[in-house]
Parts: structure tokens; C-alpha cells; sequence
């Protein structure tokens, strides 16, 4: 095949041109990824903040640890704030360059939107996989550390902080009120301290005019330095019980003093990472795979059991027949012709007082078996919910990153057909779609775990129902529809107001000036 010299510098300057849209496209797409990724994910952080802040509270966190904790549970926001980042990004992107006439340009000088946003769905085919890397390996290890350093610290009891009128019961065995609370020196006034130490009620109690209280060098303590007060304690009598009870007491009265009480729970202590090891959240798809496998067998195994040892327990058991006597059968059946379940003949070769002997035994018998039966039952069923969890969760690792590409499909021509750019709009149509996707995904995610639909198809529905409207539009970009113009919608209603306005005309008669 020969080509003209001519067309092949045209073919070349073409190309140029081709390969200098896809950078243009890139650039003004990745600008908004990023900020649009780093926004959300800001969202979610404060949102978690929002949650945890009663637990978080008041505990005396490190600057250090509350940065582990933030940045551990930031890294499991990404699986989520990626897509939506990604629909955003679309949106404004391809808004703007719809806004300011860069896609009727492009589209003009015989480029179609498919090539537009070839590039682009290049680079996110990478990125989905890059997400699936990052659930697959950084989100379980990132999940262990974030929940690890949240039991943790819910652990840890919060700082003392007593207030002036209240009783304070953070210190164990102590329950201390003060009156007032000078906030620049620490002094503390009209202190009462109840000890409740020896587990006798408030038999020690103190009193105090003023004070001061301060933690250890050590931060083990707590030392309490007293000032003009006394204590009252109630002392242990022998003669508990009988007519001439004496209720010893003691009394001291001291000008200074100073208690040290040893606390316990106020330091954040560390645990283990495999604490949450076995949960489904913590494992890559391997481990996943070889818990479901091993949880499968578990189950076929239990169900096997539960029929075999229902069978042998409630149905074929010769103790049943044992008190019926063969002389008492017609005809000479044995035993052996009994155990054929010929309960007819049976039932009516026996007296009446057997007769209700057999229909008690057999009446228990069937409460019994329906007993054991609901409990086997309901074991299994939670066995399958165990399952279920971790295929969820297996599942969960493909979908947000299949989600990528599916939030561009809708985001790239949706962006294209409003010809909207800025945070505005683009933010409203991103968080309608996000939520629309989220109710479904969480509404299927509770029906696979309940068992109520396949775990495919309950987490795969978001994925499935919006790629087709992703398609949809991308198809009405391509043909420069004009589904999201007002206009039309307004040119519309008002066609159909006229016709239903003639339809009136052609019924109502014409009045005549006879009449």
C-alpha cells in the first residue's frame, strides 16, 4: 500500500494533535482528582471526629498518638473517598470544558467524546487497580493498627478533671467533691473524700478546708495534700448482731496531710496487633479465600452431623419399641416387623392405658426433636452469617474499585451534557449519585449477610444498576443531547399545555348570538 507523501505528514500532524488533546484532557482532570480526593477525605476524617469525639474527649492523648490514630483510620477512607473523588473530578472537568466550549471544539474538528475520554479511562483502569492493590494490602494492616488504637483508648480512663459541686468517681474507690476550684493556683475548697477501700460502705470518710492534688512524678499517683480537716472512720465491732452493739469509731483531726492513692487504667496501654486478626476487615483475599473455604466445610460438615445424629437420636431408636411386648401384637408380627413403622397395627394392639403412655412419650419426643432441631437450626444460620461477612467482605474489595470506573462513566458525559464547571453543581449531582450508590451498597451488603440474596448479587447491585445509566448517558453526550437543559423540559410541558388546552377548545360548543 502506498501512501502520498502529503497524507502522511497529515496522518503525523494529526496524531501531534490527538496526543496534545490526551495531555490537555489529563492535566485538567488530575488537578481536580486531587483536589477533590483530599477534600473528601477530609470530610470523612472530621466526620470520624465527630463520632468518636465522646470517647476521644478528656483523656490526655499525645499530639503523637492522635496523629497515629487519624492518619491509620484516613488510610481506610481512601477505598471510599477514590470514587467519589473520581465522579467529582469528571463532573468538573468535563463541565468546564463544556462551559467554555472546549468540547464543541474538539467535537467540531472531528474528535468524539469516546476519544476525549479514552486517556482518561486509561488512567483510571490503572488507578482501579492500584485501589484494588491498596484494600487488598494497606487497608487490612491499616484497619488493624486504626481499631487496635481504638480499643486502646477506650480502654485508658480520661484525665481527672473534678468539678466544683459534683462528686467525682474516676479515681477507683474514692469518691471526692469540693465546693470550689480556684482555676490559676489549684486550690481546692470544703473537700469531703468518702474511701471506700476496705468495701464497707462510706465507713472512712474526710474532711478538708482546703487543698491541693497533683500527680506523681512518677504519674502512678495521686497525691492529695490536705489542709485543717479530719477523718472519720467507723471501726469493725465483734459483737455484730447482739443487744449491746457499741459501733466503734475514730476520729483524727490533722492540719496537713497528705494521701497518695495509686492509680490504675490512666496510661494508654498498647496491645497486641493480631488482637483483631480474625476479623473479616483484617484479611487480604488469600486469607479470605481460606477462611471461607475452611468455614464452607465447617458448615457441610455440621449439617451432615445434624441429620445423622437427628436420625439416630429422635427417628430409629429401638428404645422406643422396647417396652411393647411381641405376644401382644396379632397375627404373631415380631419386633422385627415393628421397627418397619407399621404404627397402625401397633398403636392398635395396645391397651388404653399404653395407648396414653405412647402418645405422652411421643408428644415429648416431638418438642424434643423440634427443640433440637430449632437450636441446630439457628447455629447454622449463624454460621452462614459468619460466611457471609467474610464473602462481603471479599466482594467489598472488587466493587470500590470496579466503583472508579463507574462514577466516571456517569461523572465524564454528565459533565459534558450540564456544561457546568466549578464546585458547585458538579458537588450536588456528585453527592445525589454517591448517596444513591451507598444506600443500595449497604442495602445489598444486609441482605447478603442475612442471607436474604447471593452475596454477588446483593454487592455487585450498586455496580450493575448504575453502569447502565453511565452508558445511557454517555451515549446522549455523544449525540449532544440535551436531557439536562431546562429549556427542553420547559418547551415540553408547554407543548403539552397547548394540546391539552385545544382538546378543551374542540369540545366546548360555540354559543350562537340566537341564543
Amino acid at each position: 500500500m502506498i501512501f502520498d507523501k502529503n497524507q502522511l505528514v497529515l496522518h503525523f500532524k494529526c496524531n501531534q494533535i490527538v496526543k496534545k488533546v490526551d495531555k490537555f484532557v489529563l492535566k485538567s482532570f488530575i488537578g481536580p482528582l486531587v483536589f477533590t480526593f483530599f477534600i473528601v477525605q477530609i470530610i470523612l476524617i472530621l466526620q470520624f471526629l465527630w463520632m468518636y469525639v465522646d470517647e476521644l474527649a478528656g483523656k490526655g492523648l499525645e499530639i503523637k498518638v492522635l496523629a497515629e490514630l487519624i492518619y491509620h483510620f484516613s488510610m481506610t477512607f481512601v477505598p471510599m473517598a477514590l470514587p467519589l473523588a473520581i465522579l467529582l473530578a469528571s463532573l468538573m472537568t468535563f463541565g468546564n470544558m463544556g462551559e467554555f466550549s472546549e468540547l464543541t471544539a474538539l467535537k467540531a474538528s472531528g474528535i468524539p467524546l469516546q476519544r476525549i475520554m479514552r486517556p482518561l479511562v486509561v488512567m483510571l483502569g490503572i488507578l482501579a487497580l492500584v485501589s484494588f492493590f491498596f484494600s487488598n494490602n494497606v487497608l487490612p494492616y491499616s484497619t488493624n493498627k486504626a481499631r487496635t488504637l481504638l480499643w486502646d483508648i477506650r480502654k485508658k480512663k480520661p484525665d481527672i478533671n473534678i468539678q466544683a459541686g459534683t462528686f467525682y468517681n474516676g479515681v477507683p474507690d474514692f469518691s471526692i467533691k469540693i465546693a470550689k476550684k480556684d482555676p490559676q493556683s489549684n486550690r481546692l475548697e470544703n473537700l469531703i473524700i468518702y474511701d471506700h477501700r476496705d468495701r464497707r460502705g462510706n465507713s472512712t470518710v474526710t474532711t478538708a478546708d482546703s487543698g491541693y492534688m497533683k500527680l506523681t512524678r512518677d504519674e502512678t499517683g495521686l497525691s492529695m495534700t490536705l489542709f485543717n480537716g479530719s477523718t472519720f472512720n467507723e471501726m469493725e465491732e465483734s459483737k455484730v448482731g447482739s443487744a449491746d452493739r457499741s459501733y466503734p469509731s475514730r476520729k483524727d483531726k490533722f492540719k496537713e496531710e497528705t494521701i497518695v492513692i495509686p492509680l490504675t487504667g490512666f496510661d494508654l496501654e498498647r496491645s497486641e496487633e493480631g488482637l483483631f486478626k480474625s476479623s473479616a476487615a483484617m484479611q487480604n483475599i488469600s486469607q479470605l479465600t481460606f477462611t471461607i473455604d475452611s468455614l464452607n466445610k465447617r458448615y457441610t460438615s455440621k449439617e451432615a452431623n445434624k441429620y445423622n445424629e437427628f436420625n439416630s437420636l429422635k427417628i430409629y431408636n429401638e428404645k422406643n419399641f422396647i417396652h411393647v411386648n411381641p405376644t401382644n401384637i396379632a397375627n404373631g408380627d415380631s419386633l422385627k416387623k415393628i421397627s418397619r413403622f407399621d404404627t397402625r397395627g401397633l398403636f392398635d394392639s395396645l391397651t388404653v392405658l399404653e395407648k396414653r403412655s405412647v402418645l405422652a412419650r411421643a408428644i415429648m419426643d416431638i418438642k424434643e426433636g423440634t427443640s433440637f432441631l430449632t437450636q441446630k437450626d439457628q447455629s447454622l444460620h449463624n454460621d452462614i452469617k459468619n460466611i457471609k461477612r467474610f464473602e462481603v467482605e471479599w466482594n467489598k474489595k472488587l466493587t470500590m474499585s470496579f466503583a472508579c470506573l463507574v462514577f466516571f462513566f456517569i461523572g465524564a458525559p454528565l459533565g459534558a451534557i450540564i456544561r457546568k464547571g466549578g464546585l458547585g453543581t458538579p458537588a450536588v449531582i456528585s453527592i445525589f449519585f454517591f448517596v444513591v450508590y451507598y444506600v443500595i451498597s449497604i442495602s445489598g451488603q444486609k441482605m447478603a449477610e442475612e442471607d436474604v440474596v447471593g452475596t454477588f448479587a446483593g454487592m455487585w447491585a450498586a455496580s450493575y444498576i448504575l453502569l447502565p445509566i453511565g452508558v445511557f448517558l454517555t451515549y446522549k453526550a455523544t449525540t449532544d443531547s440535551v436531557i439536562m437543559n431546562i429549556d427542553t423540559y420547559v418547551m415540553f410541558f408547554k407543548k403539552i399545555k397547548d394540546f391539552i388546552f385545544r382538546i378543551f377548545m374542540k369540545r366546548t360548543p360555540v354559543k350562537s348570538e340566537s341564543d
